[in-house]
């Protein structure tokens, strides 16, 4: 009986430490889908599209997810991941900062809409948490490997 007990747990362990193995690069493509999806739901709330910076959020999130992509090969995995977490850095500090830009403009004639905000507000949100659970992977490794 603890024979089959001490196997069977094994068995699981292992089973966590493959998945925990490709946690992050599917987070990645999903964090990716849902910047992709961000982009649309501007378009969809405009009724198509008056400018293509519209799709800056989607293409933060079409490299993040091919990173992600990437990452499912063991080889490539901690290139992709810092890849990743760099396109996510750049996205969330360029989202502040345009968003900083757009609330400074608030009170005058050239105020941003709603859906801009709102865009700007969702994809620096996203992009800054990817990089968070980035980081804390990345922190996790390494004591992993140590």
């Amino acid at each position: 009986m603890t024979c089959c007990y001490n196997s069977a747990l094994f068995i699981r362990f292992q089973f966590l430490a493959v998945y925990r193995e490709f946690l992050m690069a599917r987070t990645a493509i999903i964090f990716g889908l849902l910047l992709v999806s961000v982009s649309l739901a501007t378009v969809a709330y405009n009724q198509g599209f008056k400018s293509p910076t519209v799709f800056i959020p989607a293409g933060f999130g079409a490299l993040i997810a091919l990173c992600g992509v990437i990452a499912l090969k063991d080889s490539l995995r901690k290139h992709a991941m810092h890849l990743a977490a760099m396109v996510g850095l750049l996205g969330g500090i360029g989202s502040l900062g345009m968003g900083g830009s757009m609330l400074a403009k608030l009170g005058t004639d050239k105020a941003p809409t709603p859906d801009k905000l709102a865009s700007f507000a969702a994809t620096a949100i996203l992009c800054l948490v990817f990089v968070a659970l980035c980081v804390r992977s990345f922190i996790q490794a390494r004591k992993n490997r140590a």
